[in-house]
Parts: C-alpha cells; sequence; structure tokens
C-alpha cells in the first residue's frame, strides 16, 4: 500500500497530461477529485455564430444574453429546433410542444428528465405546470425545495436537501445518503432509512410520512441527475435557441460550417433555411469564403452564401489559398484569369472540375460547358490531378502533378542525347 496521499501516475505517449493509475474510487479516497472535462463542438458553434454577428456591426455578447428572450421560448414551444443543443431530436421537440417552456428553469429540468427512467416523470411534470394536476410535496417542509419542478424530484441535489431539511442530515452525510440509494446495497439503505426516519420524526413527522417519502426519494435517486450538470448543458441549449430565434442566418451558417463534411447534416440545415424563407445563394469564386457566410444580396435581403469548402472533392486547404489570392489581388474577372492566378499546384483539374459543376464560376461565366472545356484546354492530362477525391493539398500530393512532368522532360530529351551521340 502507498501513502496517503501518493498516487502512481502514468505518462501518456500522445499528451503531456499524467494519468493516474488508481480509478476514481481509489483517487477519491488518495484526497484527489474527479472533473469530467467535455469538448463540445456547440461552444465553436456559438463562438463563430457571434463572430458573423459582430462582423455585421452587432454586439452580441453570447456571456450576458436575457433569460427571458420571448422569441427564444415562443420557438422552443413550436419545437422548431433544429440546430439547437441537446434539444433537437424528435422525441425532444414532441415533448418541448407539450410543455411550451417559459422560463429557464423549464429548459434544466427538461434535460435531467429527457434520458431513460426521468422520462417516466415529465408528463406529470408538465401537467402540474399548466395546472392539470396538483403538485404533491409529500410535507409542508419540502414545498420550498419541489416547488420550482412542480413537485417532481428531478436532481440529486433535491434528495440532498429533503435529507436536510426533513431529518437533520448534514449535507456531507446526505451526499452518502444520496450514493447509498445509487448504489441499493441492502445493508446501506436499511441503516439510512432508520436514520431518515428517525430524524424525521424527531422534527414532528409521523413515522410513516417518513418511510414513504424515503422510498419515494430512493426510486428516484437511482437515476438522478445532478442539478449543475443539467444547468451547464440547458444554458449551452438556451444560447443556441436564442441565437436561431434572434440571429438565424449566423447561427445557421455557423452550424453549416462545422459540418462542412457532412452531406446529412448540410441537407437538413438547407431545408430548414428554405422553411424559414431565407436564400441560400451559390458558391462563388468571387464571392464565397472557404466557410458559410452571411452577405447581403442583390435585391437588398440578407442571405448564407454557400462555402467552397463544402463543395465536394475540393479541399478546404486549397479553398483558404483561393480566397487568399482573390484578397491579394481583387476579384476575378474572368475564368482565364484565374486560371493565371492559380498554380495548378494548388488547384487541379478535379478541384476545378468540381468547382465548375457548382456553379461556382458562374459570374464569370455562365455557360458551364465552355468553362469545363476551358478547364481541359488550361490543365495538361499530367496536371488534371487524382481520381479520387480528397483534400486539395493532399490531392495535390499524391496525384501526378510532378512526377510525370518529370517523366515528359525526360522524354523529350532523349532524342536529343541520342542525336548528340
Amino acid at each position: 500500500l502507498l501513502p496517503d496521499g501518493l498516487v502512481p501516475l502514468y505518462r501518456a505517449p500522445r499528451s503531456d497530461m499524467p494519468v493516474t493509475q488508481f480509478a476514481r474510487k481509489y483517487v477519491e479516497a488518495a484526497g484527489l477529485v474527479k472533473f469530467d472535462c467535455l469538448g463540445l463542438k456547440t461552444l465553436t458553434v456559438l463562438a463563430h455564430a457571434q463572430d458573423l454577428v459582430r462582423r455585421a456591426g452587432g454586439t452580441l455578447d453570447l456571456g450576458n444574453l436575457p433569460l427571458d428572450d420571448r422569441a427564444t421560448y415562443e420557438m422552443l414551444g413550436h419545437g422548431d429546433t433544429v440546430g439547437v443543443f441537446q434539444l433537437e431530436s424528435s422525441g425532444m421537440r414532441d415533448v418541448l410542444t407539450r410543455l411550451r417552456p417559459d422560463r429557464f428553469e423549464d429548459i434544466i429540468a427538461l434535460v435531467a428528465l429527457y434520458r431513460p427512467g426521468p422520462m417516466d416523470n415529465i408528463p406529470k411534470y408538465i401537467a402540474c405546470k399548466h395546472g392539470a394536476e396538483t403538485p404533491d410535496y409529500m410535507d409542508p417542509s419540502l414545498e420550498e425545495i419541489l416547488k420550482e419542478t412542480s413537485g417532481v424530484i428531478v436532481y440529486q441535489e433535491q434528495v440532498m436537501q429533503i435529507a436536510q431539511v426533513l431529518s437533520g442530515y448534514t449535507l456531507g452525510r446526505a451526499d452518502l445518503l444520496r450514493r447509498a440509494m445509487g448504489k441499493k446495497i441492502k445493508s446501506e439503505m436499511d441503516a439510512q432509512r432508520r436514520h431518515f426516519v428517525d430524524g424525521a420524526v424527531a422534527r414532528g413527522v409521523p413515522e410513516s410520512r417518513a418511510s414513504h417519502i424515503f422510498d419515494h426519494v430512493a426510486k428516484f435517486a437511482g437515476y438522478g441527475f445532478n442539478k449543475s450538470h443539467a444547468a451547464a448543458y440547458a444554458l449551452v441549449a438556451y444560447q443556441t435557441a436564442y441565437m436561431k430565434a434572434n440571429y438565424a442566418l449566423e447561427f445557421l451558417a455557423a452550424s453549416m460550417t462545422l459540418d462542412l463534411g457532412n452531406t446529412d447534416k448540410l441537407t437538413l440545415y438547407r431545408q430548414e433555411i428554405a422553411r424559414l424563407g431565407f436564400r441560400l445563394l451559390p458558391p462563388d469564386v468571387n464571392r464565397s469564403a472557404a466557410t458559410f457566410t452571411v452577405e447581403t444580396a442583390e435585391r437588398g435581403e440578407r442571405a448564407i452564401r454557400y462555402a467552397l469548402a463544402a463543395v465536394r472533392n475540393v479541399g478546404a486547404g486549397a479553398m483558404d489559398e483561393l480566397v487568399k489570392e482573390r484578397e491579394r489581388g481583387g476579384p476575378f474577372r474572368d475564368f482565364q484569369e484565374f486560371a493565371r492566378r492559380l498554380d495548378t499546384k494548388v488547384l487541379n483539374k478535379r478541384q476545378l472540375e468540381s468547382l465548375v459543376a457548382a456553379g461556382a464560376f458562374d459570374s464569370l461565366e455562365s455557360n458551364r460547358a465552355r468553362v469545363f472545356q476551358s478547364v481541359q484546354n488550361k490543365i495538361p492530362p499530367a496536371r488534371a490531378g487524382p481520381t479520387a477525391g480528397g483534400d486539395g493539398a493532399q490531392s495535390a500530393r499524391r496525384g501526378a502533378t510532378a512526377r510525370p512532368c518529370r517523366v515528359r522532360r525526360a522524354a523529350r530529351r532523349r532524342p536529343a542525347e541520342a542525336r548528340r551521340r
């Protein structure tokens, strides 16, 4: 056994972070605390959407959003949650239309309840919220704890508060009660029941009621969710809902950017853009960025411009270089100038053909067949690129761009060398 406070470490080969060789239970006994650190793509979506709003002159601050925005709750009540974190599944949308949330606490509760086990309490939560049922607080002293969730035990913190208020537990001992209820170990449960009931009786609660409350709490505690976790998730859900309700174009453009390579998700977002009555402008070598952006169209309405990097078989790296060249030298006047300014090491024949097929050159030449022919004439077969798709930079490396050229030059030299001999 190691002395108290010492934990053996392991150095992961691909990380600088030390890793304990003890599992959670033993790590906690050694004095360490376990934290779950989650990386969410949604946070990047929100940051990108906020940046798009600011580029357009807005002053959005995601850290200080009003939590009582009417447009946000109306949108949630209609189940219009495509792209909204935690709330976009068909089952969740059905619950939202029945719940009609009108406060942030409803979202926290829904995040905690919408899981196997707690889902059984969703109908009661909805019925009590809208007055179809009367909340059952089980004891008058528990009303303050359960009022927020309409008499339904939703959070692990409520379990601990009930033990504290009803039976005089300290919060430390209440946490041990919560753990014992989760493990369902009979000997521990029997000991906790006796302590819980005795404490409640000492505070004037009838023994039968105290025993009933213990059984009810124990049933819930096995699948309870901690409120701090649910609140953090609910805040991200609310932020995405707020963005969609108030800055739909920026939010959808950011969402599509983070799903550039996911055809199914892009199709879903395109349908949502159409449903909301917005336009999705086609890719354009003179207007598009590598990512999805928001711009003002010719008729004055704001729209989303399709990302160049979302076109199949072109690659994000190559599109970044295209945009950089446009920013350096100005808009392209025609395809011939485009071909002169962008080296074939940046864009090969396959990538150019994909851009033509997507309409990215339509603003320069509306006749796509003519542009296709220009591609054939400008890019020799040896520089046509690979036959398989992939990132542009990788395609240039994998394709026959350098080696075949050397082969052709060697072939041309051979007759001259033979004549010299």
